[in-house]
């Protein structure tokens, strides 16, 4: 069985082959606004034993006319900050020639939920991962099945980087007519998915809410059904945020989360 350790030290491979001793956080801004933001953040996070920081730099949004990133200066801002304070880099890539132009700036390569049926991007990134095995995050889409995403995580390790993380992120559904959040949060398809793969499954608690006031509680029922991480949006101030400030927790909420999962360890 493929188990996968995103705390080892290696520089190029990281975690084909070790399991992880615990649950693991990604988390950062839904986009990386600036310099400043993105370091304040950085530092924040890592101070509660965080090494993953997430950022969108290429932004896929509904509308054109919304903020769709900085781009590749994003990516290197994001770099930047997570080598600074020792941390490491999880942020999308839309399409082949980003991936190739910003490949050494990311550490970990996330498929969207959009792109999880661009079964061309796919492969071309389980080709150009293959050789050192670099971590591919693939989010399910939001009206996918789950063997919809299974297929699509195939297409990566078909191409041979088994290191592939599942990340269920909320699915559309009729509760949308009347509910507060902004997807239906698909917490037992961790059990599902941990059933029929061999792949780790993290749990983005952030998009399956839309609404920070939810994100605390969907993370301690992930932990609890078996997720290996979790993937949330953070920021310094999330009033002000450009994208998604509405369900972006601040690093302070984020404490409370590490500390429950630190709780939770010590009792298994």
């Amino acid at each position: 069985m493929i188990k996968f350790d995103l705390n080892i030290k290696d520089e190029n491979i990281i975690g084909h082959g070790i399991e992880a001793a615990k649950p693991f956080i990604i988390a950062g801004p839904c986009s990386v606004e600036s310099k400043e933001q993105i370091d304040v953040i950085a530092e924040s996070i890592s101070k509660l034993g965080v090494r993953y920081l997430r950022g969108g730099a290429f932004k896929p949004r509904t509308s054109p006319n919304d903020f769709q990133g900085l781009g590749g200066n994003g990516v290197e801002l994001l770099h930047a900050a997570a080598k600074k304070f020792g941390m490491k880099t999880v942020t999308e890539i839309l399409d082949p020639m980003q991936l190739d132009q910003y490949y050494d700036y990311i550490d970990v390569i996330q498929i969207g939920s959009r792109n999880m049926t661009s079964s061309g991007l796919l492969k071309i990134v389980g080709q150009k991962t293959a050789p050192l095995q670099k971590p591919v995050l693939l989010k399910r889409g939001f009206s996918s099945t789950l063997s919809e995403l299974i297929h699509a995580a195939d297409y990566i390790r078909n191409e041979g980087n088994p290191n592939v993380l599942l990340c269920l992120r909320g699915i559309r559904t009729f509760e949308q007519i009347d509910s507060e959040l902004r997807f239906t949060p698909d917490l037992a398809s961790i059990i599902e998915l941990k059933n029929r793969t061999d792949m780790p499954v993290i749990y983005d608690p952030s998009h399956s809410a839309g609404d920070s006031r939810f994100v605390n509680e969907i993370s301690k029922a992930a932990i609890a059904l078996g997720a290996d991480g979790l993937l949330i949006e953070t920021h310094n101030r999330p009033e002000c945020a450009l994208t998604d400030g509405k369900q972006s927790i601040t690093p302070e909420q984020l404490s409370r989360i590490c500390k429950y999962i630190e709780k939770y360890n010590s009792i298994q």
